[in-house]
C-alpha cells in the first residue's frame, strides 16, 4: 500500500507542468520580431538539458558492463 501512495505522489509531481524561463525573459522573448533570440534560448535549453542525460546513461552502462564482467 505504501508503494502505490509514493507511486501516485511521483505520477502527480510528473505531470505537473512548469514554465522554466522567468517572467522578464518571456516578455522579452514574446516581444521580439524576428524571433532569433528565442530559437537561441531554445537550442540552449535542450544542449544543456541532454548533458546530464548523457552522462548518466554512461555511467549506467560503465556500471552495467563492470557488473556482467564480474559475473562471468
Amino acid at each position: 500500500m505504501k508503494q502505490k501512495i509514493c507511486f501516485l505522489i511521483l505520477f502527480l509531481f510528473v505531470l505537473l507542468e512548469t514554465n522554466a524561463q522567468c517572467a522578464m525573459c518571456r516578455a522579452v522573448l514574446e516581444s521580439e520580431e524576428g524571433q532569433t533570440a528565442a530559437e537561441g534560448i531554445n537550442d540552449g535549453i535542450v544542449y544543456l538539458m541532454a548533458i546530464p542525460y548523457l552522462l548518466v546513461g554512461g555511467l549506467g552502462y560503465f556500471i552495467y558492463r563492470k557488473y556482467n564482467s564480474l559475473n562471468k
